[in-house]
């Protein structure tokens, strides 16, 4: 198998076809979604802002962003579940773009199919890459209640319900097994895996975002937790190494049915044992693509047959 290719790292810079570019225009946004303007106040410099910590601001600033840049205007989770941090993750989105372009253009509109592994009641990735290229996404889910609001999403959207198929995973030991079937091609799979090994590691990672939040917040109430997350989304028996593990054995089997398999990987130090495996498997081709926003580092690991 061939070194892994590492691509360019963006020195804490988003994407350069990311439209959450710089600071947040929360004017723009709060003709989008009125309901946001209640949430905006004053940093220490009077520039605009919302409260991070607060669930309530973060999710009304999330369906801004989602109404004024992908046209979607009706989007809800239900409560405890993860919302995501839009312009991270729409940098995920345009960095797989470069994969599928190589050396040349990337690839726009239907014909181009993306399966999503784990979306999430938020419907985050096939929301940001069908609006942004026009691809046609699956997006499976093995969570009855995140594939139930999930459809709701896209059924609630004439800009996505052509564009975008949810699908639950029944199959709980499974990653690809009953959801690509025969007859079925997708130019690329994406995931961002479940981070921790188990619940209690779940329960510290939350702790120490709350300790973040609440820095400089000398005599207020302790920040909350402002993105959530259930079991599935963010912790599996073994962590991500074990999931991204199962998912490069069981991508083998349908090597001839994908161009390129993704996954985020949270961990450098997971790099390791993960290129074994690919090399055990088979693997012709593995790239890894450097992701970084500000000071937060992480990776795409792709590969194929």
């Amino acid at each position: 198998m061939p070194s892994p290719k590492n691509h360019s790292q963006s020195s804490g810079l988003l994407h350069p076809r990311n439209p959450h570019q710089g600071r947040y225009d929360f004017s723009a946004l709060c003709v989008a979604v009125p309901a946001l303007e209640a949430y905006v106040r004053q940093n220490p410099s009077g520039e605009p802002t919302i409260d991070f910590s607060d669930p309530a601001a973060v999710l009304c600033l999330n369906q801004a962003l989602l109404a004024h840049t992908y046209q979607v205007r009706h989007w809800m989770i239900p409560a405890g579940y993860l919302c995501p941090p839009i312009p991270g993750r729409a940098d995920m989105i345009h960095y797989l773009a470069d994969l599928l372009a190589g050396e040349g253009q990337v690839p726009t509109g239907k014909q181009v199919r993306v399966l999503d592994i784990g979306t999430g009641a938020n419907c985050i990735y096939p929301i940001i890459g069908s609006q942004s290229y026009g691809w046609k996404f699956v997006a499976t889910d093995i969570d009855p209640v995140s594939v139930k609001t999930a459809r709701l999403i896209v059924e609630s959207n004439p800009c996505l319900s052509k564009l975008v198929k949810v699908v639950q995973q029944k199959e709980h030991g499974s990653i690809f097994k009953e959801i690509i079937r025969k007859g079925d091609q997708f130019d690329l799979t994406l995931c961002n895996p479940p981070f921790h090994a188990s619940l209690a590691a779940a329960r510290a990672g939350s702790q120490r975002k709350v300790k973040n939040l609440s820095k400089g917040r000398a005599g207020q109430a302790p920040a909350k937790l402002n993105f959530g997350g259930q079991k599935a989304e963010l912790w599996c028996e073994g962590g991500e190494l074990a999931f991204i593990t199962q998912m490069i054995r069981e991508s083998a089997e349908f090597a001839a049915q994908v161009g390129w398999f993704t996954s985020l990987v949270s961990k450098g130090e997971h790099l390791r044992v993960l290129n074994k495996v690919l090399t055990q498997c088979g693997a012709a081709q593995v790239t890894v693509i450097p992701m970084s926003q500000g000071q937060k580092i992480s990776r795409l690991l792709a590969w194929r047959f």
